[in-house]
C-alpha cells in the first residue's frame, strides 16, 4: 500500500438523488481528522431536500420495479456492485482514509474488502425470505407473505463510514426496498461514491439516495418524514433517543437502533494471558477506541492482574500514529478536536474522582491532528466517569475481582449492553459467564468480528433495539402480511 497526497483526491461534495449529484443548502466546512484542515464543504439538506430524496426514491421503486422484479435480478445487480467495489478498492480506500479516521492500509484491505463481501452476503438473501405457509385446518390455506416496506431511512456514524453504510443499504436493497441514507457530516463523501457505483452496477437510479447534512436539520427531517416506512440508526444512545422520538411523532414506524456501549472484557486467572492481552490491546487500539463495541472496561481476576497489565503496557506503548494517508500509519487520529476535548474532560473528571493513570492520559503531540495516547486507568469504581460514560477513545479502565460472581457483577453495566469479552480456559465457566452477561454479542477468547456476516449484531438495554447483519437484518427490512383463504367445498 502506497502513501497518497491528500490534496490529489477528487470527489463529489453534494447529495446524491436520482443518480445525480445535487448541491443545495447551506454549506458546512468538513475537516480532515489527521491534520484538522478544512478540505471541503458540505451542503445541508433541509426538509425540502429530504422530501425530494424520499419522493424520488418512491418514484424509482414504482418506475423500476425493483421490489417486484425476480429476486435473482436484484441479487445479480448487487453482486455486480460488490465486484465494482472490489475493483475500485484503492479509490474507495483513499477517499475513506482522506476524510475519516481510517488509515489507508486498513481502509483498503479491511473496510472496503468487508463492504464488498457484506454486499455479496446480503445479495444472497434476495430470494430466501418470501414467507411461510402456516399450519391451519384442512379447508383453509394460511400464508404469511413477506413484503418490503418501500422507502426506508438510515443514519450512519462517522467511525466506519463505508462499512456502516453497507450494513444499512445491503439488507434494505436485498429485501426490495429503496433507501435514503444520511452519513455523518464529519465523514460524508465516501458514501456518495458507494451510491454512484451502485448505479453503475445496474441498481436503478433513486433506489439508493444520499442526503448530506447535520443531525439537527437533516437527520431530524429524515427521521420525521411521513413517507419513511422504517428507520435505522447507528450512533450514540442520546441521539438514538432523539431519532426514535422524532420517528414516532411523524407516525408509528419500526426503528432499528445500534447505540452506545461500555463493553467489559472479563479475564479469569486460567486464561491465556498473552492472547488476552493481544485481544484487549487490539480492541483498544482499533480506530483509537472509536468503536461502539470497544472493550473499554477490563475486569480481571486479581491473581493475574499485575501480569496482564504489564503485558498491556508493552503492547499499547507500541503505537505508530500518523496521517491516515501514510501507509505506515497504524494508529488512528481522534475524529475531531471536539471529540478530543470530550476525552480530556472525562479523564480529568475521573482523576478528580481518584482514578490512577498507569499509562497515557494525554494527547500525542507533533502530528497535526488530535491524536490521543492509549490510556490505562486503575483505582476506578462504577461511579468513575470513564467507567460510567462511553469515552469513544483509547481509554481502558481496570477493575479487579476474586470470585466469579464478583467479576460478573462488575461486568454488568447499569446502562449499556452492546458487547462483552470473556477469557478463560474453562469452557463451562465461559458459557456460564456468557449466559449471565447482559450483552447482545459475547466473544469468548477473542474480541472482534469476522467476515461471518451471518452473525447479527445489536445491543441490550440502552445499547439499542433490533439487529444489523445476519438474516435478522434482512428480516427487519420486510413486513409480513397474513393471508387466509377458504378452500372448502
Amino acid at each position: 500500500m502506497n502513501d497518497f497526497a491528500p490534496d490529489s483526491i477528487t470527489f463529489s461534495t453534494g447529495h446524491y438523488i436520482g443518480g445525480e449529484v445535487v448541491a443545495t443548502g447551506e454549506r458546512l466546512p468538513v475537516a480532515r481528522p489527521s491534520d484538522l484542515v478544512d478540505y471541503a464543504d458540505l451542503p445541508v439538506a433541509t426538509a425540502d431536500t429530504v422530501d425530494r430524496a424520499v419522493t424520488d426514491a418512491a418514484q424509482a421503486l414504482a418506475r423500476s420495479g425493483w421490489a417486484t422484479q425476480p429476486p435473482r435480478e436484484r441479487a445479480r445487480a448487487m453482486r455486480r456492485w460488490a465486484e465494482l467495489i472490489e475493483e475500485r478498492a484503492l479509490e474507495l480506500g483513499r477517499l475513506e482514509a482522506l476524510g475519516s479516521t481510517r488509515p489507508i492500509a486498513q481502509a483498503v484491505t479491511g473496510d472496503v474488502a468487508s463492504v464488498a463481501e457484506g454486499i455479496r452476503f446480503f445479495s444472497e438473501w434476495a430470494d430466501k425470505l418470501g414467507g411461510d405457509v402456516a399450519a391451519t385446518r384442512a379447508d383453509h390455506l394460511g400464508m404469511i407473505v413477506s413484503e418490503p416496506y418501500g422507502v426506508v431511512g438510515a443514519i450512519t456514524p462517522w467511525n466506519f463510514p463505508l462499512s456502516m453504510a453497507s450494513w444499512k443499504v445491503g439488507p434494505a436493497l436485498a429485501a426490495g426496498n429503496a433507501i435514503v441514507l444520511k452519513p455523518s457530516e464529519l465523514t460524508p463523501f465516501s458514501t456518495v461514491r458507494l451510491a454512484e457505483l451502485a448505479v453503475e452496477a445496474g441498481i436503478p437510479a433513486g433506489i439508493f439516495n444520499v442526503v448530506q447534512g447535520n443531525g439537527a436539520v437533516t437527520g431530524d427531517a429524515l427521521s420525521r418524514h411521513p413517507d419513511i416506512a422504517k428507520l435505522s440508526f447507528t450512533g450514540s444512545t442520546r441521539t438514538g433517543v432523539a431519532v426514535m422520538k422524532a420517528a414516532a411523532e411523524s407516525g408509528i414506524k419500526p426503528v432499528t437502533l445500534e447505540l452506545g456501549g461500555k463493553s467489559p472484557q472479563l479475564v479469569f486467572a486460567d486464561a491465556d494471558l498473552e492472547k488476552a492481552a493481544t485481544c484487549i490491546a487490539g480492541s483498544l487500539l482499533a480506530n483509537a477506541g472509536q468503536a461502539c463495541v470497544a472493550g473499554s472496561r477490563l475486569i480481571v481476576q486479581r491473581a493475574v492482574m499485575a501480569e496482564l497489565v504489564e503485558r498491556l503496557r508493552k503492547k499499547l506503548a507500541a503505537v505508530i500514529p500518523g496521517p491516515t494517508w501514510k501507509a505506515a500509519t497504524g494508529y488512528a487520529p481522534i475524529v475531531s478536536e471536539i471529540q478530543a476535548q470530550r476525552i480530556d474532560r472525562i479523564l480529568a473528571e475521573s482523576a478528580r474522582q481518584g482514578a490512577q493513570c498507569l499509562l497515557g492520559g494525554s494527547r500525542i503531540e507533533g502530528h497535526g491532528g488530535a491524536f490521543y495516547q492509549p490510556t490505562l486507568l486503575a483505582n476506578v469504581t462504577a461511579e468513575t466517569a470513564a467507567v460510567r460514560e462511553e469515552v469513544f477513545g483509547p481509554v481502558l479502565t481496570i477493575q479487579g475481582f476474586n470470585e466469579e460472581e464478583e467479576g460478573l457483577a462488575l461486568a454488568d453495566h447499569p446502562e449499556y449492553g452492546l458487547a462483552a469479552g470473556i477469557y478463560t480456559a474453562d469452557l463451562g465457566r465461559g458459557l456460564r459467564a456468557m449466559r449471565a452477561l447482559k450483552a447482545g454479542t459475547v466473544w469468548i477468547n477473542r474480541y472482534s468480528r469476522t467476515l461471518d456476516f451471518i452473525l447479527p449484531t445489536g445491543g441490550y438495554k440502552s445499547s439499542g433495539i433490533g439487529k444489523d447483519l445476519g438474516r435478522q437484518a434482512v428480516e427487519q427490512n420486510l413486513r409480513h402480511k397474513t393471508v387466509l383463504i377458504d378452500i372448502g367445498g
